[in-house]
Formats: structure tokens, sequence, C-alpha cells
């Protein structure tokens, strides 16, 4: 059996905590897209960890963690939170790297930041991790194969091209330094070196432990729904596929496969980056929900940027959820929403006088206004309750409105930081 766990909505949405919780129940953990842009974050018995490119599973030691073909791979990224949960208590993990997999190059990371920095207020809001250079160089048929590192010298024919393209861009359009070809192999010579203990051929491992061998796996997605390149808020995007259907290709497994989707969305919303977003609050109302929200807060587990903020989107959530083919959603974090009197939850946009219930493409998604109805808070900390009906009505009323809005059974209700502190229904 496999099952996804990926984002309804921009991401942030809890994901690292649902993966860490059901993870115990796998056999094999696959993070299979994107890069260390982003980070889950999760706690448990050992402390709490920004995981940004490991697999979440990797505090279980009986679980194998796999970085999948589709990943971005960053391997000082990689090298260095090893070494930090590790020095953290955490026993060494079982890890595969799939041969398949590119790297993240240092040059990756640097045309990130100059080509932001060029941009200036037209910019993406990047991390500046190299993401979206990588996958440009990936799709142009000039990055670089993990498997590549076994023949350095025809991997230098190769980097000497990749270096001449660049510094035609470095040295006409950003006026910088140029690269050097002795930089970059020596680069690849120490990536070789720290890679060689957990490479391997994760798509025929996958195949004969768990499309033919039976054994539980879980796929982890990065971001959510709303930053898929061709879902998402175009241009205000990732640049690879956030979606559960994605994680057959970056994964290496038939899409049969993939028979549970938990869809994960927040009791409120969060937004990475720039981008559209409608139901979004502004000023003191949201520092207010950002102060409370998360576990310490709304702030970025890679960039520690404070996040934009709103109220529940049922309009956004309910296309999250469908693009992603959710079998179940977990909602998270509903105990940060209990100092209200009346919650606000967006139920369609207004666009062009007309109120609207799908949502649509980002051309259209800047003409649109929030369409809000307010719910009865609860006023009361909900943490530490394991029971549904336990739970105060008003809660309860709230889980169930969204549940009957996004047409999709809410599985798991998260009330709080802990990996105990989870409802399930």
């Amino acid at each position: 059996m496999v099952t996804a766990v990926v984002g309804a909505n921009w991401g942030d949405e809890g994901k690292g905590k649902v993966v860490d919780v059901l993870a115990s129940q796998a056999d094999v953990v696959i993070r299979f897209q994107g890069g260390a842009n982003a980070g889950h974050t999760i706690k448990n018995k050992y402390g709490k960890f920004a995981l940004h490119t490991l697999p979440s599973g990797v505090c279980h030691p009986e679980v194998m963690n796999i970085i999948g073909n589709g990943v971005a791979l960053s391997v000082d990224k990689v090298v260095n939170e090893l070494k930090d949960i590790e020095s953290k208590g955490v026993p060494a993990p079982k890890l595969m790297i799939s041969d398949r997999c590119q790297i993240v190059m240092s040059y990756h990371v640097l045309f990130d930041s100059l080509e932001e920095a060029r941009l200036a207020g037209k910019s993406f809001g990047s991390t500046k991790s190299g993401i979206a250079p990588f996958y440009s160089d990936k799709f142009a048929k000039i990055g670089i194969q993990v498997s590549e590192l076994e023949d350095m010298d025809a991997l230098r024919e190769k980097v000497e091209g990749i270096v001449l393209k660049k510094n035609i861009e470095l040295k006409y359009l950003y006026h910088t330094d140029e690269l050097k070809v002795d930089d970059i192999m020596a680069e690849l010579e120490r990536y070789k070196k720290e890679l060689a203990p957990y490479v391997g051929d994760t798509s025929s491992y996958l195949y004969e432990n768990v499309v033919k061998g039976g054994k539980t796996a879980l796929l982890e997605g990065q971001l959510g729904t709303m930053k898929d390149p061709d879902h998402g808020i175009y241009p205000m995007v990732t640049s690879s596929s956030t979606l559960a259907g994605y994680g057959a290709v970056g994964a290496g497994i038939p899409p049969y496969d993939i028979n549970r989707v938990v869809v994960v969305s927040k009791a409120y919303s969060s937004a990475v980056g720039a981008g559209e977003f409608v139901s979004e609050i502004f000023g003191d109302e949201a520092e207010e929900l950002r102060r409370r929200g998360g576990d310490g807060g709304e702030y970025g587990a890679t960039t520690g940027r404070p996040r934009r903020v709103g109220f529940y989107d049922t309009v956004a959530s309910r296309y999250g959820v469908r693009l992603q083919g959710g079998t179940e959603v977990a909602l998270t974090v509903l105990d940060c929403l209990s100092y209200l009197d009346e919650i606000p939850v967006c139920v369609g946009y207004e666009l062009d006088g007309k109120v609207i219930k799908d949502f649509p493409t980002t051309t259209r998604l800047k003409r649109c206004k929030p369409v809000w109805t307010k719910l009865p808070g609860w006023k009361t900390d909900i943490r530490g309750i394991r029971k549904y009906e336990d739970l105060p009505e008003n809660a309860r009323k709230y889980v169930e409105f969204i549940e009957k809005e996004i047409g999709v059974h809410i599985s798991m209700v998260s009330n709080g930081p802990a990996r105990e502190d989870i409802i399930y229904r």
C-alpha cells in the first residue's frame, strides 16, 4: 500500500507532523519532489526538527528513507541535516538516494540570487535555494545526475559546456565573476564522496519491496496545490509538481499503486512566498493570528520569514483537495483558533460582481475578493483532547462545516504541536 501526504493549499499546512505520525506505520518514506526551498517541521521525543530534504521518516530507525529521482538534491543540506539529527540523539537513519536524482549546484544558488536581485520588485519571492535554475537546467538537459559521478572524465567535458553557457549570462546579463571548470569539478568530487554511502537504484528497490513485496510506503510532498506549476497560482509557483499524481514519477512507481491520498489543510490559511492569496488578512488581525499560529508562530521553516496568513478558504481548499485526488483530509492547528469569538471563513470569491465557487486562473484570481461567512468560536483551550466528541460543540461545527464545503472526509484533526495531539475521526 502506498499513501501520499500532500498539501491542499500554499504550503506549510503541517504535512511534516502528519508524515511523522504516519511514518510509524510505514516501512518506507519517500520524498518525491522539490528541494531544500521548503521545510517540514516535526516534533517528537528527540526534539524539534526543520527538515528540508531528508524524508520525515528519519526519526524512525526501522524506516527506509528514500530521496526519489524527482527531488532537487542539495548535497550539503542533506549531509548537514544528517549530522544535525544525529547530534540530537536520533539513531543514524536508513537512507537511500536515487542514482537518477539531479544535483543542485552552487551555481544554481548563485543564479537564483542574481535573478531575484535583477527582478527586484517584480521578483518571485524565491528562497534563493537554486530551485528554479536547477529545474531549468534539468529540462534543458544540462543538469547533472548523480549517476554521472561514476565517470568524472566524461562529466568534465559536460561541465565545460555548462560553464561556457553560464559564463555568457554571468558576464553580459549579471555583470559578475565567471565560473571556473576546476572549481565545479572540485565541488562534484566532494559530492561524489559524500553521496557514496547512500546512492542506489531506488525505483528497483521500491518495485521489489513495495510494488511486489507488499511493504507499506509513504510519499511525502513539498508545498501544496497552489504552488504547482500547472495548476497553481502561476507564475508565483515552485518549479516541480506538488501533486500526488507526480509521486509516481518522482519516486519511480506505477501510478495505480498510490491508493491513499491524505491531503493536509490548515484550519486557517498561510502562504509561502508571493502570489495571489484571496483570503489574506493584514495588520494587527494578521499579526495576532501569525503569533498564535503553528508551533512557535507562522515563520518559514527554511527562511524564518513571517508567513502571510488569512482565514480558511473553502474555494482554494476544495480545488486543492480535488486536484490532489484526496481520499481523506487532515485538518491541522485547529487549536490556534481558540482565541477568536467569531471565525471568518471564505466561502466564495466575488469576481466582477458575481460570486464564484470554483478556483480560477491567476488572471481572474487577481480580480477576486473574498466572500465571508462567520462561525462562532469556542473560546477554550482544546489541546490535550483525544476524542472528537470531547471537543467543544462549536469546534466540531467548524470542522464539519469545512468538511461539507470541501466534500472530502476529514479523518484527522490536529489540536496541538506534539505527535500525540491528533484526533482520529
